[in-house]
């Protein structure tokens, strides 16, 4: 047989077929009932030859009814080729507008759904296109018989050299993980962090080839009422229902996830190579993306690169470089010339411009790493070292930081003092001088979390068990240090306090302002307890104390281990249990684990109320007061702490109103009102105040069953 009639068949080697079946069955695998499709009449075939269409052999060519051969026009048809109901119609997205039918353009072995728009394609092959999709303009659209659509999976017969991996936090290796359609950071992190535990990692590795493996032929899809145009090469794809589709240079051995609920846009100039698209995501304006997995509703855009990266849901990534990163939700970085590189960023994060994360390792080889709790915000310009670890809500201020770092206090400011050649840290900084940006930042991130399935639950309060427990474990240490010094607990004269361990290095390093820090660490933990058991309690209208005290009997041992699982928070017994049922086989698909990731939802609530009546207990072993006096008592303290939070907030948003250099801008006041309005505007201000109203009604009504 000439070769050219060949074009369109045998897809899949003989050798990769399995028994009796045929190279269309993973093709027609795709329907649960099967399409109605029939032969071209005779008159048909002769419009479609009148409209300078061709096909070697018609008989490959079937339709389903209503069929208009009038509405294809100049296209040549090669292999089994499938078409839709085909009426005249105009089809519609935003104001591009394609007439239905199938006009100038070369399809090969496809299936293509009813009332679809496909204009001047020069080649679609091997693809399996929804109903009401517009295509138009794409010079190269196909699937080849081993398609993986960037999961990280084998097929039959292929080396494991092609077997595409995420390099996350380690640009050694080390802890590569492989992409798949549903990956959550949780999974992520569980694969990547857990590297000692080697049944866990050989058991996720063989889930994935079990799910993602396997036999060869899968096709190439575009969900329904998708848009593509003026694209150049599309391979190995596949493509969610209303997916739009703009200008893309390259989309290779790739998924984009996107439904009704949450379409998916890709814009011009965009290259986008072996990864996973998140429903709901923007990538736009030339942004480049290989090896990577992208949550729900993030954005990617004005040139970011994203390279061997997992990048959690409701992330924005802006010009920037990052490399070899395993980052949580909700994470902000927009600055053209500031780089990310081979770090865990535990999500709620901050980069600013010039930041330099990772940019020098302090070793000969490339296998140093950066951890970074939630919350963390290095600001301008600054440069950090492999390899080190910050604590959650670390504020690290301009400069270049010469060696690695350990901060273990969270909510401080870190600051490289070159005058007097010492590394320096305020502990409790957020809370002490800048509560408006602490809570703003809580509320921001609810407010942008667009995604319409929450496929897994994002602790956005800053206050959480993870991080009362850097507190409590931050409280040790600077009693400890003040001990070592002579401070006694109220000298208020003592400014700073000498420390070893936050730096690798002689000079000196020293704790600012260590009783101040002291103080508001306890008070953030009596906060926390507070404000989490009358959440508890207005959650569950049948408790009263002693129902409330049985959760944590006296003499039970404080949850003191928790896990940021992606941005989920959960007591490390649960996850150690999660890696050793998965290692056993007792877990063994990511359905699965995802479904322990929804119990420990469930959980949670009563796990951190637990976890906060043991705070109260901490705090309160020497209190005169016990049981429920002392609950009550704790609580109505609790509203005069959620007053004096919201006179801060707005204290802190008003002076800069204040200040004279704020003004210097505009000809009078009334214009500065004008432009930014009033510290009273503010809408974050307004929310506090409410939130404050509402929190003092729900600890009354909880005092009133204590």
């Amino acid at each position: 047989m000439p070769a050219i009639d060949l074009h369109g068949y045998d897809f899949i080697p003989k050798e990769f077929l399995p028994p009796g079946k045929d190279e269309y069955w993973l093709r027609d695998s795709l329907y649960p009932a099967p399409k109605a499709w029939r032969a071209l009449r005779a008159e048909e075939i002769a419009e479609l030859e009148r409209r300078a269409n061709y096909c070697r052999d018609w008989s490959r060519v079937l339709v389903r009814d209503p069929f208009d051969p009038g509405l294809v026009r100049g296209c040549s048809f090669y292999g089994l080729v499938r078409l839709g109901a085909l009426r005249d119609r105009l089809l519609r997205h935003h104001d591009f507008q394609a007439p239905a039918g199938i006009r100038n353009s070369a399809i090969v072995s496809c299936d293509i759904g009813d009332d679809v728009s496909i204009q001047d394609c020069a080649l679609i092959s091997h693809y399996v296109i929804g109903d009401l999709c517009i295509l138009s303009r794409v010079d190269e659209m196909q699937a080849t018989n081993h398609a993986k659509f960037g999961n990280g999976a084998l097929k039959d017969g292929e080396d494991e050299e092609v077997r595409v991996t995420i390099d996350v936090m380690n640009e050694a290796g080390g802890r590569a993980i492989l992409p798949f359609d549903e990956m959550l950071p949780a999974d992520a992190f569980l694969w990547a962090a857990y590297r000692d535990d080697e049944k866990l990692v050989a058991a996720l590795a063989r889930i994935t080839q079990e799910r993602y493996g396997g036999k060869r032929g899968a096709y190439g899809t575009v969900g329904s009422r998708a848009v593509i145009k003026s694209c150049a090469i599309i391979k190995d794809a596949a493509i969610g229902e209303r997916a739009y589709i703009k200008g893309a240079n390259k989309l290779k051995n790739i998924t984009i996830l996107s439904s009704e609920e949450e379409p998916t846009q890709i814009g011009e100039g965009v290259e986008l190579v072996n990864g996973i698209v998140g429903f709901g995501c923007r990538v736009f304006y030339g942004a480049k993306a290989v090896r990577f997995v992208m949550g729900r509703n993030c954005g990617l855009k004005y040139g970011a690169r994203l390279i061997h990266s997992v990048l959690g849901d409701n992330s924005t990534v802006s010009c920037c470089e990052i490399l070899n990163n395993l980052i949580f939700p909700m994470h902000e970085q927009h600055h053209n010339n500031s780089f990310l590189i081979a770090s865990l960023v535990q999500g709620m994060s901050n980069m600013a411009a010039a930041a330099t994360i990772g940019s020098n390792h302090n070793s000969r080889a490339n296998d140093g790493e950066i951890r970074a709790g939630r919350g963390f915000w290095p600001g301008l310009a600054v440069s950090l070292k492999h390899s080190s670890r910050f604590a959650s809500y670390a504020l690290i201020a301009k400069g270049e930081y010469p060696a690695e770092l350990n901060i273990a206090m969270p909510f401080s400011l870190i600051s490289n003092n070159v005058h007097k050649n010492r590394l320096e840290l305020m502990p409790a900084y957020f809370w002490i001088h800048n509560l408006y940006a602490l809570q703003r930042n809580s509320w921001k991130v609810l407010r942008r979390d667009k995604r319409a399935i929450k496929a897994q639950h994002v602790e956005t309060d800053y206050l959480a068990p993870d991080t009362v427990e850097e507190i409590i474990s931050a409280i040790a240490a600077l009693e400890g240090w003040l001990a070592k010094a002579g401070v006694s607990n109220d000298d208020e004269r003592v400014r700073a306090i000498p420390c070893r361990g936050l730096e690798r290095g002689k000079r000196s390093q020293a704790i600012l302002r260590p009783l101040e820090g002291l103080a508001a660490y306890k008070q953030m933990l009596r906060w926390y307890a507070a404000k989490t058991i009358v959440a508890f309690l207005d959650s569950r209208p049948d408790l009263d104390y002693a129902r409330l005290a049985a959760l944590f009997p006296a003499g039970e041992e404080r949850i003191k281990e928790w896990v940021n699982m992606g941005g989920q928070i959960a007591p490390a017994f649960r996850v150690d249990k999660l890696r050793r049922e998965i290692g056993e086989g007792k877990i063994a698909s990511w359905d699965a684990i995802h479904g322990a990731y929804r119990e420990w939802r469930e959980a949670y609530a009563q796990d951190k109320a637990r976890h906060a009546l043991a705070v109260f207990s901490l705090l309160n072993a020497q209190a005169e007061l016990q049981g429920a006096p002392l609950l009550r008592a704790e609580l109505a303290a609790s509203i005069e702490t959620s007053a004096e939070i919201c006179r801060r907030i707005y204290e802190t948003r008003a002076k800069d109103f204040r200040n004279s250099f704020k003004k210097i801008t505009f000809r009078n006041e009334r214009e500065m009102e004008m432009v930014l309005g009033k510290p009273g505007d503010d809408p974050f201000v307004r929310h506090s105040f409410e939130e404050a109203g509402l929190y003092e009604e729900m600890s009354r009504r909880a005092i009133s069953r204590l």
